[in-house]
């Protein structure tokens, strides 16, 4: 957890803080500790507010209901699952022996969850202040990217057809190479634990896109019933 700390600049005063935030329920019924999930409550508010308050500033073109739903993209569980893996957040859960057997570290609700209640604990142990560390770098700039490249999101594209059908989706980093200023991922992303495409990208959203678009492009060629 010092390693996640690090890499914000965050220094917590309350540690135990910083590990509640980190405890999925299954680990805290397990170890009979204190779970995330209140703290996910405060980040969850949290998030709303820097946010909106980030695209009013920096964003005078944007009407209210451009706000608004540019706000709901940045808070959505896709971006926060975007926030958690920059940081490599499911590095530093603390699990119960079940849901670390099935994949929970990767999970993508999961992630989302631990990444709110990561932000809550940050408020609660200092103020609004502090999450602006974490917000400035890895938030905002996602924002930035998305606004000035003009691409097809094929990773919301093909997470509408997946939930459509309550299917399991989930991406996995296979390899992370290169300097630390040119890095080049490569993401595979599963359907139900099947191989539906590989994407390689200089971010991990840009492979994540990539990998999403081979797996629509699969789906179309096959014409698999959802």
């Amino acid at each position: 957890m010092k390693e996640l700390e690090a890499f914000f600049g965050l220094d917590f005063r309350d540690k135990q803080l910083l590990e509640t935030s980190l405890t999925h329920s299954s680990y805290a019924n397990e170890q009979q500790k204190e779970s995330n999930e209140r703290l996910e409550y405060i980040g969850d508010a949290v998030l709303d507010l820097i946010v909106g308050k980030y695209l009013f500033e920096q964003h005078k073109e944007y009407h209210e209901g451009d706000l608004t739903k540019r706000r709901a993209r940045y808070v959505c569980e896709s971006a926060l699952v975007d926030y958690a893996n920059d940081c490599n957040l499911g590095r530093y859960l603390l699990l119960g022996h079940g849901e670390e057997k099935t994949g929970g570290r990767h999970r993508s609700a999961l992630l989302a969850d631990a990444f709110e209640a990561f932000v809550g604990a940050i408020f609660l142990d200092k103020d609004l202040e502090e999450v602006y560390k974490v917000a400035e770098k890895i938030i905002f700039p996602l924002i930035e990217e998305d606004r000035t490249n003009d691409f097809t999101d094929y990773k919301s594209h093909l997470q509408e057809l997946v939930q459509s059908d309550k299917r399991s989706l989930e991406y996995r980093i296979v390899s992370e190479t290169g300097p630390s200023h040119h890095k080049t991922f490569v993401i595979r992303v599963y359907m139900d634990d099947i191989l539906m495409g590989e994407g390689k990208g200089h971010s991990k959203k840009e492979a994540e896109q990539h990998a999403a678009e081979l797996a629509l492009k699969k789906l179309a060629k096959k014409s698999m019933k959802f």
